[in-house]
């Protein structure tokens, strides 16, 4: 199992979500998605999500929020376990990402993007400020179809 982060950032009623469309052979290709990567040995979750918004955004994170955990199955990649996190304190300007287009989108329209459709799940609770416990899916896909969701 892979341990990765992944953060939406917010900043003035919009989300940065960053459009994979640079990476060969990205399972997240053609999806917009949030801010994160894989753990680095020795690394909290919380520091890799600060690690990995300066090396997508070029941002510094501060005080990420810890929103709760998805387990992701696919059966075309390793299982991974994701730490999801919100972020409204950061500084710093925006840079090129080499893994695709950022692109800071209203949060009524967030849904509305292509996203792996367990995303939906928690990012509708998120946006809405209506999230009342840690995030604890698990998500069975198999190539870009969700198959269960498992509370």
């Amino acid at each position: 199992m892979i341990l990765t982060t992944l953060a939406y950032i917010e900043k003035e009623e919009k989300y940065l979500m960053l459009y994979r469309n640079k990476k060969e052979n990205d399972i997240n290709e053609g999806k917009f998605v949030g801010i994160g990567g894989k753990l680095e040995h020795d690394e909290s979750p919380r520091e890799a999500i600060i690690r990995e918004i300066k090396e997508e955004t070029n941002l510094d994170a501060s005080n990420p929020e810890y929103q709760g955990m998805v387990t992701f199955v696919n059966d075309i990649c390793e299982t991974e376990l994701i730490f999801i996190y919100l972020v409204r304190e950061f500084s710093g300007e925006i840079q090129e990402c080499n893994e695709g287009e950022l692109h800071w989108i209203e949060k009524d329209r967030i849904l509305e993007l292509n996203l792996w459709a367990g995303d939906r799940y928690f990012l509708e609770p998120i946006i809405n400020g209506k999230l009342t416990r840690p995030i604890d899916y698990k998500f069975i896909y198999s190539k870009d179809e969700l198959i269960e969701v498992i509370m």
